[in-house]
């Protein structure tokens, strides 16, 4: 994937959020592989903070509409943030995660997970029954040791922390991502 690719996701993501905020939009060079299936997680932070992470894992829609969906999903409707307004609009920096599609992560048990995980590699999916949870690669820079990874990331899912069952499954996918460079927020470029 090109740095046009990601210049052109990060104006997508930019130009949704400003649409509904009725804020200026920018034109953007079309790279085409934006009309190709692709599962994006759009990933918004104010002042450094998280703002909104939405995302999709599967590659189901166009890599343009998983963009837009994502990207107003992370700024309006993430259930853990108010939604953003045009007040933060300014100050808040996207970045774009393009999904690899995921593979099963065979383990035997937890402490077998523990030792094929790749920290700052694997983004990591966690099911078991209904519950479901996913950690970015990016998640491994605030939680390093794959114990603590796996204990957030079931407690993400709603199961206890201390909690493994055989029938646990994993995958694990890895991201390529680009990110506005601090400097260039707002409407500005990315």
């Amino acid at each position: 994937m090109t740095d046009t690719l990601g210049t052109a996701l990060l104006i997508v993501a930019r130009n949704t959020i400003a649409t509904a905020l009725d804020e200026a939009c920018r034109a953007y060079e079309e790279a085409p592989q934006l009309s190709m299936p692709g599962a994006t997680f759009v990933t918004l932070t104010h002042h450094g903070e998280l703002r909104g992470c939405i995302g999709s894992l599967e590659a189901t829609r166009a890599l343009r509409t998983d963009v837009e969906n994502n990207a107003k999903a992370a700024a309006f409707r993430d259930p853990r943030f108010a939604p953003l307004t045009r007040h933060e609009y300014p100050d808040t920096a996207i970045e774009i995660s393009l999904l690899s599609a995921a593979e099963p992560l065979v383990a035997t048990d937890e402490k077998h997970a523990r030792t094929i995980l790749r920290p700052g590699i694997d983004g990591v999916v966690l099911e078991f029954g209904r519950a479901r949870a996913t950690f970015l690669p990016q998640v491994w820079e605030q939680l390093p040791e794959p114990d603590q990874f796996l204990f957030h990331l079931k407690r993400k899912a709603g199961l206890p922390a201390d909690f493994w069952h055989h029938s646990v499954r994993l995958s694990r996918y890895t991201v390529q991502k680009w990110s506005e460079a601090p400097a260039r927020r707002g409407g500005t470029a990315p």
